[in-house]
């Protein structure tokens, strides 16, 4: 027997599978799905490789031997596999790296196996392996007797634990119970003063609790004792390092659905398990998507099936997470970025055990090994968070859909402001079109929006981020006893720093972008290579002292906010502020709980809140965004500001919104301010047809980096010269052009777009571009092929 083997080698030489002797003791346990170790290379060096496929065929002379198997049952299912093999037809990524994307981290890392006997291994089996020991690690036996392991681990015989360098993969803790009745009759001295405390404490624990909490008081000699005289029992149990999740959440029931709400359950779940189909949830702010998505879930498991419910990025919405464990408790799993790597471990362990039904997560989430899919819901679904920006560049939306084909699954895509190109499929009827045009609260009203024009205010203020009229209104909140949201779209202190006698800006000298100010650390910071440095008192060009701080951000308005309004208790929320684990939840918290009257942040406060005190949402400046080059800038800066407004008044209480810009009769600015997502999306779609942007073309965009900047030029134009001779004409080749931010950690970075409506080599050509780059001359050339950008800059 043969095993055909992808090696943890992501290059082009080696994006295939490699044929392996599989031991004749591992014969018939061998599975596709499982990690090994392979000798691979000149030096026979050992890597990690997965087995893709079995063959039943003689080996040749000069075939290798897999040296290790790493797994007992397959970690990677036949569709994970599958996923794979489709994926890499439009992700231009290795193999190898797509099918590690679907692992936790832990088991992409070295480690070894530590093995413990079961009841139901025999005495003499455990006797022969064990030798009376506890446990064994799997590298101390004999091939014969890693082969006889792996038998009984299959068949449940034997416990396995992976150990990862100094890191156990799977955390256990140690529990006892106390034998009351020998306990009482058992006789203490005295003078063991210590015994005979812990013998009355005993006598009160009639359940079995953590050896922990008896460690912190008690001596290891003195539990010994207890333990050997047969008056308590110690063993291990294997503990979840994410079971804080869970416990601090009460369970909920199903909420009466309104009769939009019922109708799109209904639909919803009407072809479950019969044919894949696509559904476009379109739901104004506070409508009640999330209890639509809730009671299709109730009933997909009802079924016998499975689900994936994706939010944009779950550390951010806490509430997310906690109504649904309230609701399906621990038939849930949590995947998401704020996880420890043994967290994520742990869940991951769960769901491939099928202990799990319901995955809630992030991006990455999407590839959750679950089997018999009946729905994927992916909440907010325009979020260019979805989309991977490093390698591999997968979309979780095309990734849903894929899983979606393959288990006859339904695929919500579910948002109150649809990106244009599941509109317009949704408009085309290759998607269902499902809407919630009302409040799921029928005493919450979609707020007034009011747009302030920052221009009638120069020369009447000093500059800053808070209007007269904006003041006035939260000065009213703050005497109601109600809530208030402000968003800025930028953290830090101040855009940048500028010398006011010769215009010097404090630039980053690894990257072609201003430094930005931050107050807290008294330093400049690079939000793209993470240089930082200290506050420039003199111009480092004209020696000046006349050095001022120009633009805002979140510090700076939290500084200005405190001043102006000195009675208000304010919470800042951006990247700078939710750095530490559990930072976003504690945050929402405290003002989920009322101990803040306002609520100041980044667009990360945009999505998912709901707090019914909000009565007041304040935009300080709708323009961040707007004039970026990016053909999506207006796209994002509608769905952003119709996003913040709809946390507003989400209860009895009415709520408003103001949006402060210097472009109030921009087009995007406008229909946000009437909530017009039809009168935008027509207007949009009008612009994007004349311009020839998705969703009327496909779009692929190459970068290419070198720390040459002739360099990259050259080797930029050589791309563009070998696309022009191998595609078509119909195809739009743009650039090569630097990109908006042309240098970040000492490259330069050039860029071409590819417009397209059909293009049949364009797979094969791309291909053959990203394999050229592996060539030796090439080798410090970096080249990124981004099926449909989500970000021109």
């Amino acid at each position: 027997m043969l095993a055909e083997i992808i090696v943890d080698v992501p290059l082009m030489q080696t994006d295939k599978p490699y044929s392996y002797r599989i031991p004749s003791q591992w014969e018939g346990m061998v599975q596709i799905g499982v990690r090994v170790h392979v000798p691979f290379g000149k030096g026979n060096r050992l890597i990690q490789g997965i087995i893709v496929g079995l063959l039943d065929e003689p080996a040749s002379e000069d075939t290798k031997d897999i040296a290790e198997i790493l797994d007992f049952r397959p970690v990677l299912t036949t569709e994970q596999l599958w996923l794979a093999e489709q994926l890499r037809k439009t992700v231009f990524s290795y193999k190898i790296s797509l099918l590690k994307a679907m692992l936790p981290n832990l088991l992409n890392s070295s480690y070894d196996k530590v093995l413990r006997p079961k009841v139901s291994l025999e005495k003499a089996e455990q006797e022969s392996l064990f030798g009376g020991r506890e446990e064994i690690r799997f590298s101390d036996l004999d091939v014969e007797h890693q082969a006889r392991v792996m038998r009984l681990a299959q068949a449940g015989k034997i416990e396995v634990d992976y150990v990862a360098m100094d890191k156990k993969h799977i955390k256990r803790e140690k529990w006892y119970r106390v034998y009351q009745d020998k306990l009482a009759d058992f006789d203490i001295s005295k003078r063991a003063k210590k015994r005979q405390e812990l013998k009355d404490l005993l006598l009160q624990q009639a359940e079995p609790a953590p050896l922990a909490s008896l460690r912190k008081n008690y001596s290891k000699e003195i539990l010994d004792f207890f333990e050997e005289q047969g008056l308590i029992e110690v063993w291990e149990e294997e503990v979840s390092r994410s079971q804080a999740y869970f416990d601090k959440v009460e369970a909920s029931q199903a909420l009466t659905l309104n009769p939009e709400q019922a109708i799109a359950v209904e639909q919803i779940v009407s072809t479950v398990g019969q044919e894949s189909q696509t559904y476009l949830l379109q739901g104004v702010t506070g409508s009640g998507k999330t209890e639509v998505y809730l009671q299709v879930i109730e009933r997909v498991l009802a079924q016998g099936k499975t689900a994936i419910m994706l939010v944009p990025e779950i550390s951010l919405t806490p509430q997310v997470t906690n109504r649904f464990i309230a609701r399906f408790g621990q038939q849930v799993a949590i995947l998401h970025s704020g996880l420890s790597d043994g967290e994520k471990y742990d869940e991951w362990r769960k769901i491939e055990q099928g202990q799990a039904q319901v995955v809630v997560g992030a991006r990455s989430a999407v590839f959750a090994p679950l089997k018999n899919l009946g729905v994927i819901i992916i909440d907010e679904e325009h979020e260019a968070t979805y989309k991977q920006d490093s390698n591999p560049r997968y979309h979780a939306r095309e990734v849903a859909k894929l899983r979606a084909d393959y288990n006859q699954a339904v695929l919500v895509l579910g948002s109150a402001t649809p990106s244009l190109e599941t509109r317009a499929r949704a408009s085309r009827g290759l998607y269902g079109l499902l809407r919630l045009n009302q409040r799921a609260n029928p005493l919450a009203k979609i707020p007034e929006v009011q747009v302030v024009d920052f221009r009638d205010y120069i020369g009447q203020q000093e500059a800053g981020n808070f209007t007269p009229i904006l003041l006035d209104k939260i000065r009213e909140k703050l005497e109601k006893k109600e809530q208030v949201v402000l968003m800025l779209n930028r953290r830090g202190y101040s855009s940048f720093v500028m010398c006011r006698d010769c215009g010097t800006v404090d630039q980053c000298p690894n990257c072609d972008i201003s430094l930005t100010l931050h107050m807290d650390s008294r330093s400049m910071n690079c939000h793209y290579c993470g240089f930082q440095k200290a506050i420039p008192q003199i111009c480092p060009n004209c020696q000046s002292r006349s050095i001022r701080y120009y633009g805002t951000g979140t510090q700076k308005a939290y500084d200005e906010l405190q001043e102006l309004l000195p009675e208000a208790r304010i919470l800042r929320m951006d990247v700078d502020t939710t750095r530490k684990k559990g930072a976003h939840e504690g945050l929402l918290d405290r003002f989920g709980r009322g101990e803040a009257d306002i609520l100041l942040g980044t667009q990360m406060i945009a999505k998912g809140l709901d707090f019914p005190n909000v009565t007041l949402v304040g935009v300080l400046n709708a323009d961040t965004a707007l004039n970026l080059p990016d053909f999506r800038s207006s796209e994002r800066t509608f769905q952003l500001l119709t996003q913040v407004a709809g946390r507003a008044g989400r209860a009895d209480k009415e709520g408003e919104v103001l949006i402060q810009t210097y472009n109030p009769n921009h087009y995007a600015i406008a229909f946000a301010k009437n909530q017009d997502y039809e009168g935008f999306y027509q207007y949009e779609m009008n612009i994007r047809r004349n311009l020839g942007y998705p969703p009327y073309y496909f779009t692929v965009g190459l970068t290419l980096s070198h720390k040459s900047e002739d360099f990259v030029v050259q080797k930029a134009f050589e791309v563009v010269s070998f696309l022009r001779e191998n595609l078509s004409d119909s195809i739009r080749i743009l650039g090569p052009t630097p990109k908006p931010i042309a240098r970040t950690h000492n490259l330069y970075h050039y860029q071409i777009i590819l417009k397209y409506r059909k293009e049949e080599n364009l797979e094969a050509v791309l291909n053959h571009i990203l394999d050229k780059t592996q060539e030796k001359e090439m080798k410090d050339l970096r080249m990124v092929i981004d099926n449909e950008p989500q970000n021109m800059m």
